[in-house]
């Protein structure tokens, strides 16, 4: 009976790597402190339930010690990391256009395109964590040093590790989003205007590096 229970110290290590990953400044952090401030403490949640369920795939294929994986990240980095920019560039032309607004009614009845906005949100966040060949690479990375201080001795403390980065992670979102949420009362349409386009901003810049990076490798080889 006992070997079906996870070493007890996987679970506050995993919840710790879970913040951790999650609470670096990256375009996923933008994308929910904008939502928040747009339609209050829930509509940032989508976006990083999107994070969630990336980081908890890459954790998963890392528990189960699939290598290929990560050697097949690492074989088509430049490709992933060329897919990864151009995302960040469209999502920050898209928000860049978007009209500031705070949505005073986000508590209640949603309607449809606010609902669809929200649902997408999810798609783009994961879209934008699994693209990011840095971020799936060191995932692997900080799975793999784990078992140097924890010991990680089957399938169960290896799922138990995955189920409590996420865990860790989506608390970040949720506290996060709250904490977003408790200030957008305080914003007014400059205010937000503002917040937009310094967010898009940050996401030319993110997909700037990306893409210039890819740009120096391929100049780099060619000479």
């Amino acid at each position: 009976m006992l070997e079906w229970l996870p070493n007890p110290f996987v679970i506050p290590v995993g919840l710790i790597v879970g913040v951790l990953i999650a609470a670096p400044v990256g375009p996923v952090n933008i994308i929910v402190i904008q939502r928040a401030i747009e339609r209050g403490m829930f509509g940032g949640w989508p976006g990083g339930a999107g994070a969630v369920l990336a980081d908890g795939l890459i954790a998963f294929l890392a528990a189960l010690g699939v290598g290929a994986i990560s050697n097949a990240v690492e074989a088509y980095r430049y490709p992933i990391q060329a897919v990864g920019g151009l995302v960040l560039l469209a999502f920050a032309i898209l928000l860049m256009r978007r009209k500031p607004y705070i949505n005073v009614e986000a508590k209640g009845a949603l309607d449809r395109d606010s609902l669809l906005t929200l649902v997408w949100d999810a798609p783009k966040a994961f879209l934008m964590t699994i693209t990011n060949p840095g971020a799936v690479l060191g995932l692997f990375a900080i799975f793999g040093g784990i078992s140097s201080f924890v010991e990680v001795r089957g399938k169960i403390d290896a799922l138990a590790m995955v189920a409590a980065i996420m865990a860790g992670s989506m608390a970040w979102w949720v506290g996060l989003s709250a904490l977003v949420a408790r200030i957008r009362d305080r914003l007014d349409p400059a205010w937000i205007a503002r917040i937009n386009m310094i967010a898009a901003a940050l996401l030319m810049i993110f997909a700037a590096v990306l893409i210039g990076e890819l740009l120096f490798e391929i100049l780099r080889r060619g000479v």
